[in-house]
């Protein structure tokens, strides 16, 4: 599904009032801000699998989890150069989504979903119970990863300003790249997949093949918001591998629109504010917010993103 054109026009203009949010915002806002933009990257990975190919999944979070894991225990002697870092937990996220993917994705429909889940179920109790990983507790990144170039650094991530700027950049980056992909071959074949998964086949495609790509290249995008989480909290626990954080993104997936890449990213910026919104009014908050995400659902069936694709639909109609 093409991004409507003002919904476009809305993201840009989201983009430049991030540049210079900072000017203007307070530090715990800055960081916020930081945590909406790691979370518009985790459903945007969601998104390529439930958008794009029809493969609803409830174990995501694993993927997100471990990377975060895997920074903490980058840093146990040091710190690390996020140079090879990120890409590091990006790749051992995408490794266990390729093994995880070549099991489930021989499933489908209810039982795909509850596969996944069982997977990042396996997972969390797995963590939880080790004391390798810290149990309940988590594990603590003792440094935040530096980025110096030939004894240069240019950004300390010691400075929530410069992990702002650096999160803003990669979110850009990853939904110029998703754009780019959707945009192929490979993007087309996706969503003949998602549509007529038996007709691609009948025309010589290796869905399954196509699938699992699909998958790993999710699993290493939210490795990548993982690993932003763990180095902007400082630490990284089991709750997220939970189902809930799957759950979570699944939530901003469906309120900005699913199988549009600026969906995840508008619903994730408007549920993350609603929650700042409402917490500050009523102590019952979780409430106000269900209603919302409700009403969504029941008036705004294609999520919020909807709104803009309505309007173009109208304004062509008086056309």
């Amino acid at each position: 599904m093409e991004t409507p054109r003002p919904l476009r026009i809305l993201l840009a203009l989201l983009l430049v009032a991030l540049i210079f949010f900072p000017l203007v915002g307070e530090r715990f806002y800055i960081q916020y801000a930081t945590k909406i933009m790691i979370m518009a990257i985790f459903a945007m990975s969601l998104d390529l699998l439930v958008g794009y190919t029809g493969l609803v999944s409830l174990g995501h979070a694993l993927f997100y989890g471990i990377a975060g894991y895997a920074l903490a225990l980058m840093t146990e002697a040091s710190a690390v150069s996020l140079w090879w870092s990120l890409p590091a937990a990006m790749a051992v996220s995408g490794l266990i989504a390729l093994a995880v993917g070549a099991l489930v994705l021989r499933t489908s429909g209810i039982y795909f979903i509850m596969v996944t889940l069982a997977f990042a179920e396996m997972m969390f109790y797995f963590v939880r119970d080790s004391k390798y990983f810290g149990g309940s507790d988590g594990k603590y990144v003792n440094a935040k990863p530096t980025m110096s170039l030939f004894g240069w650094e240019p950004i300390d991530l010691e400075n929530s300003l410069h992990r702002y700027y650096l999160t803003l950049a990669l979110t850009v980056g990853i939904y110029v790249l998703l754009r780019t992909v959707l945009g192929s071959l490979f993007g087309r074949v996706l969503r003949g997949i998602r549509d007529n998964e038996p007709r691609m086949r009948s025309l010589g495609f290796p869905t399954l093949r196509y699938k699992l790509a699909c998958f790993v290249l999710a699993g290493a995008l939210a490795g990548a918001a993982g690993y932003l989480t763990a180095m902007q909290d400082g630490i990284i626990n089991p709750e997220q591998l939970g189902w809930h954080r799957s759950g979570e993104a699944l939530v901003m997936v469906i309120l900005g629109g699913m199988g549009t890449l600026a969906g995840p990213v508008l619903g994730a910026g408007v549920l993350m504010a609603l929650e700042i919104v409402f917490s500050t009014w009523t102590k019952y908050w979780q409430l106000l917010l269900g209603g919302f995400i409700i009403a969504v659902v029941l008036f705004l069936p294609g999520g919020l993103g909807s709104l803009f694709a309505r309007r173009r639909g109208r304004e062509g109609d008086r056309g």
